[in-house]
């Protein structure tokens, strides 16, 4: 089968698995979403071949690399047969160079239609960097914390409009508190791999709604390119009231583990200072979850505002939290102050 470029590997039906023969340590660092790791040398044997290469030979390393292929290459096909019980596979390595090229051929006289991509998984990433920098149209939603704007993001979502839900592709919340409850965050590498892909699929005339976030989602940072557009994209600000802010987030972090509240606050004492960092840790202590999220709130309310400043927005009043009432608010309140630039489904 001729090599495929980038494109046309993509364009392929899901069901042809993509097989990653790069080394597990390589497939963990990050990998192009969907695919398998289909190892062909095992971590350690990879750094043996790369010290082989450089210190003695390329033919004493490919010969190594023999040494460690031979003896595998019927696991290597069983385990094709079931991923691919039609015997149709997509395989890629690093650069498209002898990785993939051996297992090309292994599982070709296995039988299997071998679909490469030409250049690797480095051409996948070449992509995806690109992709951060292209023009999109973005609608940015901000509002303090507790407004409920990842909620409303998927209400509008659930409207037929574009989203983009970086957090969510992060696993964190974006607060100190950002990680209670969800699963390890992917590396940075894995994060921007995923997130490409979104944005190649996102329409390109309807604008995608994507929460105002700062330049780090937890140790996850939003590519320059992207950000930047977010910094200048329109950007609707939905303002609920303190107290229905302080009941919500109460409800949420009184389902949490105390001791992961308390680390926490642990983690920005220096910004809340000793006595409120003091007050809040002892009100976790007492159950009393709203003192611990008006003394936590009053440290984001002025990190937030102040971030405002010298940002033009739509100001878009509420007193509530209910997701799609306030979905149809930020709606039509963007369609009114950008009416050439929204639809409403």
């Amino acid at each position: 089968m001729p090599r495929l470029a980038l494109p046309d590997f993509l364009q392929n039906p899901t069901a042809v698995p993509i097989l990653d023969v790069r080394a597990p340590v390589e497939y963990a660092q990050g990998h192009i979403p969907g695919a398998m790791s289909f190892p062909l040398f095992t971590d350690e044997e990879r750094a043996r071949i790369g010290t082989t290469y450089k210190q003695q030979s390329q033919d004493k390393a490919v010969l190594l690399g023999l040494d460690y292929f031979g003896p595998r290459m019927s696991k290597m096909v069983k385990a094709a047969r079931k991923a691919a019980p039609d015997k149709r596979v997509r395989v890629h390595c690093w650069r498209g160079g002898m990785r993939s090229g051996a297992v090309q051929w292994l599982l070709e006289l296995a039988g299997f239609e071998v679909q490469l991509l030409d250049h690797g998984y480095k051409d996948y990433r070449r992509w995806a960097l690109a992709e951060f920098a292209r023009p999109r149209p973005l609608w940015v939603l901000g509002g303090l914390t507790g407004s409920g704007k990842t909620d409303v993001l998927h209400a509008l979502a659930a409207n037929q409009q574009p989203l983009l839900d970086l957090e969510g592709l992060a696993a964190h919340k974006g607060s100190a508190f950002g990680s209670i409850g969800q699963p390890e965050q992917p590396t940075q590498e894995q994060f921007e791999n995923e997130l490409a892909l979104l944005l190649a699929a996102l329409p390109t005339k309807t604008p995608a709604w994507v929460e105002d976030e700062s330049r780090s989602i937890g140790r996850i940072s939003v590519p320059g390119g992207l950000f930047e557009q977010m910094r200048t994209a329109p950007l609707v600000v939905l303002e609920i009231p303190r107290e229905v802010r302080v009941r919500k987030l109460a409800d949420e972090y009184g389902r949490e583990d105390p001791a992961a509240l308390a680390a926490s606050i642990l983690r920005i004492r220096k910004r809340l200072g000793g006595l409120a960092t003091t007050e809040a840790l002892t009100a976790i202590g007492n159950a009393d979850m709203e003192k611990m999220v008006s003394l936590v709130l009053d440290y984001y309310d002025k990190t937030y505002s102040h971030g405002l400043e010298d940002r033009p927005f739509v100001s878009v009043p509420s007193d509530t939290c209910n997701p799609a009432v306030n979905a149809d608010l930020v709606l039509r309140a963007a369609h009114k102050a950008f009416p050439a630039k929204v639809s409403i489904g």
